[in-house]
Protein backbone atom coordinates (compact mmCIF):
# COMPACT_ATOMS: atom_id res chain seq x y z
CA UNK A 1 0.00 0.00 0.00
CA UNK A 2 1.49 3.43 -0.70
CA UNK A 3 0.44 4.57 2.60
CA UNK A 4 3.42 2.27 3.90
CA UNK A 5 5.98 4.30 1.85
CA UNK A 6 5.26 7.81 3.04
CA UNK A 7 3.03 7.37 6.00
CA UNK A 8 0.37 8.89 4.21
CA UNK A 9 -1.60 8.88 1.73
CA UNK A 10 -3.94 11.77 0.16
CA UNK A 11 -6.39 9.96 -1.44
CA UNK A 12 -8.52 7.24 -0.49
CA UNK A 13 -6.89 3.73 -1.36
CA UNK A 14 -8.29 0.53 -2.19
CA UNK A 15 -5.30 -1.43 -1.56
CA UNK A 16 -6.22 -1.88 2.76
CA UNK A 17 -4.65 -3.07 5.03
CA UNK A 18 -5.68 -6.56 7.01
CA UNK A 19 -7.45 -6.20 9.76
CA UNK A 20 -4.61 -7.98 11.03
CA UNK A 21 -1.43 -6.05 9.14
CA UNK A 22 -3.68 -2.87 11.45
CA UNK A 23 -2.77 -4.63 14.45
CA UNK A 24 0.27 -4.55 14.01
CA UNK A 25 1.25 -1.09 12.46
CA UNK A 26 3.44 1.02 16.11
CA UNK A 27 3.03 4.50 16.68
CA UNK A 28 0.13 6.86 15.61
CA UNK A 29 -2.10 6.23 13.20
CA UNK A 30 -5.43 7.97 12.03
CA UNK A 31 -7.50 5.15 9.67
CA UNK A 32 -9.92 7.49 7.71
CA UNK A 33 -13.14 5.69 5.87
CA UNK A 34 -14.67 6.75 3.15
CA UNK A 35 -15.40 7.04 -0.10
CA UNK A 36 -14.44 10.34 -2.98
CA UNK A 37 -17.60 10.64 -3.80
CA UNK A 38 -18.49 10.93 -0.38
CA UNK A 39 -20.48 14.94 0.33
CA UNK A 40 -19.69 13.97 4.02
CA UNK A 41 -16.00 12.44 3.63
CA UNK A 42 -15.33 16.29 0.96
CA UNK A 43 -17.08 18.73 3.66
CA UNK A 44 -14.54 16.68 6.22
CA UNK A 45 -11.93 17.00 4.34
CA UNK A 46 -10.41 20.32 5.21
CA UNK A 47 -10.92 19.86 8.85
CA UNK A 48 -8.95 16.40 9.05
CA UNK A 49 -6.11 17.84 7.24
CA UNK A 50 -5.96 20.74 8.73
CA UNK A 51 -5.55 18.53 12.26
CA UNK A 52 -3.50 15.80 10.39
CA UNK A 53 -0.50 18.52 9.36
CA UNK A 54 -0.45 19.65 13.47
CA UNK A 55 1.34 16.10 14.47
CA UNK A 56 3.97 16.04 11.94
CA UNK A 57 4.58 11.80 13.58
CA UNK A 58 1.00 11.02 12.66
CA UNK A 59 0.30 8.33 9.53
CA UNK A 60 -2.56 9.25 8.05
CA UNK A 61 -4.06 6.37 5.75
CA UNK A 62 -7.01 6.68 3.81
CA UNK A 63 -9.47 3.68 3.59
CA UNK A 64 -11.86 3.13 0.87
CA UNK A 65 -14.92 2.01 2.07
CA UNK A 66 -18.28 0.21 1.18
CA UNK A 67 -19.72 -3.09 0.34
CA UNK A 68 -17.69 -5.99 0.71
CA UNK A 69 -14.59 -4.04 1.97
CA UNK A 70 -13.34 -6.33 5.23
CA UNK A 71 -11.53 -3.80 6.85
CA UNK A 72 -14.23 -1.52 7.49
CA UNK A 73 -16.49 -4.45 8.53
CA UNK A 74 -13.75 -5.38 10.94
CA UNK A 75 -13.79 -1.72 12.31
CA UNK A 76 -17.29 -2.00 12.60
CA UNK A 77 -17.70 1.03 10.31
CA UNK A 78 -21.16 2.18 8.97
CA UNK A 79 -21.11 6.09 8.56
CA UNK A 80 -18.29 8.00 6.32
CA UNK A 81 -16.39 9.42 7.29
CA UNK A 82 -15.00 8.10 10.08
CA UNK A 83 -12.04 8.19 11.56
CA UNK A 84 -9.83 5.60 13.79
CA UNK A 85 -7.07 6.46 15.74
CA UNK A 86 -4.57 3.99 16.70
CA UNK A 87 -1.55 3.69 18.99
CA UNK A 88 0.66 0.65 18.10
CA UNK A 89 -2.34 -0.77 16.40
CA UNK A 90 -4.77 -0.80 19.32
CA UNK A 91 -7.93 1.69 19.00
CA UNK A 92 -7.40 4.39 21.69
CA UNK A 93 -10.88 6.51 19.75
CA UNK A 94 -12.99 6.81 17.44
CA UNK A 95 -14.94 10.20 15.11
CA UNK A 96 -17.74 9.38 13.24
CA UNK A 97 -18.83 12.64 10.49
CA UNK A 98 -15.99 15.10 11.94
CA UNK A 99 -17.29 18.88 10.14
CA UNK A 100 -15.03 21.34 12.34
CA UNK A 101 -11.01 21.13 13.14
CA UNK A 102 -11.54 21.00 16.81
CA UNK A 103 -13.57 17.72 16.55
CA UNK A 104 -10.45 16.04 15.28
CA UNK A 105 -8.17 17.89 18.09
CA UNK A 106 -10.77 16.33 20.69
CA UNK A 107 -9.84 12.71 19.28
CA UNK A 108 -6.19 13.39 19.05
CA UNK A 109 -6.13 14.37 22.48
CA UNK A 110 -6.76 10.47 23.32
CA UNK A 111 -2.92 10.03 22.10
CA UNK A 112 -2.34 11.68 25.54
Amino acid sequence: MKASESGSNADYSEEAFTFEQVGELAGDVLLEFGAPWCGHCQAASSAINEVVTEHSGLRHIKIYDGKGKRLGRAFKVKLWPTLILLHDGDEVGRLVRPLRADEVRQLMLKLN
